[in-house]
């Protein structure tokens, strides 16, 4: 199909698919988003479509910035940044649906490491107000248990020393606001849209930390202190990997070529606290945003009630051989698990939600995961899952162990990613273990050895690694919890494991 999505072939496209209802010629670079992945495109970028076609405000166009490749950026740019978004679930008699948006608010796409000084340069831009982040939990280059900005990282260290040509999202952000600083182009919003727990006060801490190290120093921080806001927010949109297959399909339905759609779940929720520091788009129409004066009880719903469970099911499906959390929640004894992990270990540690009805959303939760026209990869959840299992396993695990309360669920969470380090499932398919601490876990493991006591001693020198578990590091209930869960994995398999745990 050689005729490209383009702004010139928007007219011509099918009428059930919906387009930009806004001027797009009027667009102004008001929003840089760093790390605009799937995610992004089909989260806050739909979300800014909504406000701009409700407004008619063009000062909130899009400028994203690529931190590794050129894909995005050479997919889009012969597209005028358009992209479909293809939203899919089943109707109430289990046949799939699915409704198809083309949105128009990025209007373009820098590649920083083929050109970090233009990307500084855009963060730096009078005209830009937020800067954004979906840069994934490793992108932060933070010790996932401290919270701590890692000095020792190789691209952090290189960063410090060459503020002009930055590596890092943390490395981008301080070079562009030393010269937002020096040019007098205004305060700015930090808005990070990560899974991470009060994700914008960890990011100010992080950027703080690195602009104390570098050239600029106090000053610099009094600036950002002053002039910055870096709001916490919490977002919900499961977004698979788009594979060529969904390509084909929707040029089909659009009958011209997009080479960069995503598919996503028709469910979003965005709550977002509403200090900006320059101004802010109308995300909050219906079906968008919504504003809160503190977004930290959303987040920490968010983290334990869907992205736990998702992390815990991800090692547990991945480990039996299984493909897609579809096909892991078909499984009833990993679904009566999951139900029994959110139900009996994680809600009670929640406190209230304003307007949060816990036990609809865990029948929610559960549908959304069993989502049969969405199949999402369990090996893409459980990549990363030094940086995951902190923030979405552990604080839960924390807060059922010093109240005395049952925690087996969680703490065979815990060793099913031990049981998925082992780089193979139960049928002996091998995997690549996808961490940016995987050389060091492995190699710790390697060092446990073999042996009628392995599982014990592999459980001793997970639980003891401080760069994951913190104050949980070498906690002697929760180690022979995991020693325990680890052997009935290994010798019995995970669906004798998890009926096991419930």
């Amino acid at each position: 199909m050689a005729c490209r999505l383009t702004d010139a072939a928007l007219a011509g496209l099918p009428h059930d698919i919906a387009r930009p209802a806004f001027d797009r010629a009027r667009l102004r670079p008001g929003i840089v988003h760093l790390g605009i992945g799937a995610f992004h495109r089909a989260h806050q970028a739909m979300v800014n479509d909504l406000a701009l076609a409700a407004t008619g405000d063009a000062r909130w166009g899009i400028v994203g910035i690529s931190l590794r490749s050129p894909g995005t950026r050479d997919a889009l740019q012969p597209q005028c940044g358009l992209y479909t978004v293809a939203l899919r679930d089943a109707d109430a008699a289990g046949a799939p649906r699915e409704s198809l948006s083309v949105v128009g608010s990025v209007m373009r796409v820098l590649v920083a490491p083929e050109d970090p000084g233009a990307a500084v340069a855009q963060i730096a831009h009078p005209d830009t107000r937020i800067v954004s982040l979906t840069i994934t939990e490793k992108g932060y280059c933070h010790d996932p248990a401290s919270g701590r900005l890692r000095l020792d990282d190789p691209d952090i260290a290189h960063d410090l020393a060459h503020a002009g040509a930055p590596r890092t999202a943390v490395g981008l952000l301080v070079s562009g606001l030393a010269r937002r600083r020096d040019s007098g182009a205004g305060p700015v919003t930090l808005l990070s849209c990560d899974n991470l727990p009060s994700n914008g006060d960890t990011l100010r801490a992080l950027v703080l930390e690195f602009a104390s190290a570098s050239a600029c120093g106090a000053q610099l921080c009094r600036w950002i202190e002053t002039l910055c806001t870096f709001p916490n927010s919490m977002v919900d949109r499961i977004v698979p990997r788009t594979t060529d297959a969904d390509r084909r399909h929707i040029a089909t339905r659009l009958g011209v070529h997009d080479a960069w759609p995503v598919v996503a779940e028709p469910f979003l929720e965005w709550v977002i606290e509403d200090r900006f520091a320059a101004g802010r788009p109308a995300w909050d129409q219906p079906g968008g945003a919504r504003f809160a004066s503190d977004a930290r009880p959303f987040e920490q719903m968010k983290l334990r009630m869907v992205n736990g469970p998702h992390s815990a099911l991800a090692c547990l499906g991945a480990s039996a051989g299984l493909d897609t959390v579809g096909q892991a929640m078909q499984d009833a004894a990993l679904r009566g698990y999951i139900d029994s992990l959110i139900r009996d270990e994680i809600i009670p540690t929640l406190p209230d939600v304003p307007g949060a009805d816990l036990g609809a959303m865990r029948l929610r939760l559960l549908a959304r995961f069993a989502n049969p026209a969405l199949p999402h990869r369990l090996q893409q959840i459980a990549m990363d899952g030094s940086q995951k299992l902190p923030q979405r396993l552990l604080a839960t695990l924390r807060e059922r162990i010093l109240a005395g309360a049952d925690y087996r669920r969680l703490a065979l969470a815990v060793a099913a990613w031990l049981h998925y380090l082992r780089g193979h499932d139960e049928a002996g398919v091998t995997y690549t273990i996808h961490d940016p601490l995987a050389g060091e876990l492995q190699a710790l493991l390697a060092r446990a050895g073999q042996g009628a006591d392995a599982d014990l001693r592999r459980a001793q020198a997970l639980i003891a690694y401080r760069p994951v578990f913190g104050d949980l590091a070498g906690h002697r209930g929760l180690t022979d919890a995991v020693a325990r869960h680890a052997y009935t994995l290994r010798q019995c398999g995970v669906r004798a494991a998890v009926r096991e745990a419930i």
